[in-house]
């Protein structure tokens, strides 16, 4: 396997990202590349929440990869925001990531 076609090891915890490909029935949503990432037991395992970007076009499939990825690996859907997002969409990610951030530091302690 050449090094272009291994896949990327998480090891450390991550809030993963992803665009939305879904059909008008919702079929497709997660991107091939973030099925094979998430194959691997532990990126899923190091995983503590999904952002989806999506196109309010779709109606109520804006953003499905994030539900999808939320219900199958059992982590929080944080954020779906249109297209490239707005300044808001920024912000709100900002704040809410870095409360996520202090909460699960807190129970890392606890732990």
């Amino acid at each position: 396997m050449s090094p272009k076609d291994e896949m990327v090891k998480a090891n450390q915890p991550f809030i993963l990202v992803t665009p939305t490909y879904a059909d008008n029935e919702g079929n497709g949503a997660v991107p091939k590349q973030v099925i094979k990432f998430l194959n691997n037991e532990n990126n899923r395992k190091l995983m503590v929440g999904v952002i989806a970007g999506g196109n309010t076009n779709f109606g109520k499939f804006f953003g499905h990869a994030g539900t999808v990825i939320s219900k199958k690996c059992n982590v929080p859907l944080l954020y779906k925001f249109e297209l490239t997002g707005t300044l808001r969409d920024i912000q709100n990610l900002r704040e809410g990531v870095a409360t996520l951030w202090e909460q699960h530091n807190k129970q890392l302690i606890r732990a």
